[in-house]
């Protein structure tokens, strides 16, 4: 179920929960998550906000831009989720005070720190807000699960392809994306290693797909003819990210 987008009035949290569980937010709850963010900031690609074992203060809400979530082992790196604007990048953090993982940019990226303390006294003064906080997390989770499973399911072009499906189906939650595709500074070196494969297999995999007609890969832009059939070639079904579909929340 599509809700109306408009950003204007919120411009550092008003993509959060966007074409999900926006609609559930109160006026006054919108109007705190935005006083929530401390400090903004502005960072580079390449920049890693928090490293495996750091402790952690604030988490992160995604302003503008993209980040990869990772492990690294044997001096590859590893992505095991990818972030767009709007999303709460470690809240998980709140709870663990130290992650497992590393969370880098990609492309130039604008973030808002949102104090844990804030936070904790959110949560303490509005269990409704603590609970679409809690959902965010374990949207995070959803996505997870069925990377996993799909790693396991398909071959590096079908992987790529799933990828694709599911950004383009999150920017457009949060107002990012067009009819033919959208914009995005991901090379394949970042698509070998979300899809766990190497440089060259990612190369292949893409050429692959721009000669199906599946997706089209330029330079900071992902052109693709017909939604129906990426997503019939990539195995991709789109309720494990509760927009629309059977799990939407409703009112």
């Amino acid at each position: 179920m599509s809700e109306p987008l408009d950003f204007t009035r919120y411009p550092l949290t008003g993509r959060f929960l966007a074409g999900r569980a926006r609609h559930l937010m109160t006026s006054s709850q919108e109007r705190r998550l935005e006083e929530m963010v401390a400090e903004t900031r502005t960072l580079a690609t390449g920049e890693r906000i928090i490293a495996r074992g750091d402790v952690c203060d604030n988490s992160t809400m995604l302003i503008e831009g993209f980040m990869l979530r990772s492990l690294e082992t044997g001096g590859k790196r590893h992505a095991v989720s990818f972030h767009v604007p709007g999303d709460f990048v470690d809240l998980h953090c709140f709870a663990l005070k130290r992650l497992d993982h590393n969370i880098d940019c990609v492309g130039p990226t604008t973030i808002g720190l949102v104090p844990h303390r804030s936070l904790k006294q959110a949560m303490a003064e509005d269990a409704d807000l603590g609970r679409l906080l809690w959902f965010s997390t374990l949207l995070d989770a959803a996505m997870h699960r069925q990377w996993i499973m799909k790693l396991e399911q398909l071959t590096v072009p079908r992987r790529i392809a799933n990828i694709v499906a599911e950004i383009w189906r999150r920017l457009e939650m949060v107002g990012l994306a067009d009819d033919g595709g959208f914009d995005t500074p991901l090379t394949q070196t970042n698509f070998a290693e979300m899809c766990g494969s190497t440089p060259i297999h990612a190369n292949r995999a893409v050429g692959k797909l721009r000669n199906l007609g599946i997706a089209d890969f330029r330079r900071g832009r992902i052109d693709i003819p017909s939604r129906e059939e990426l997503e019939n070639y990539a195995d991709f079904e789109p309720d494990y990210l509760y927009g629309d579909g059977d799990l939407y929340l409703r009112a």
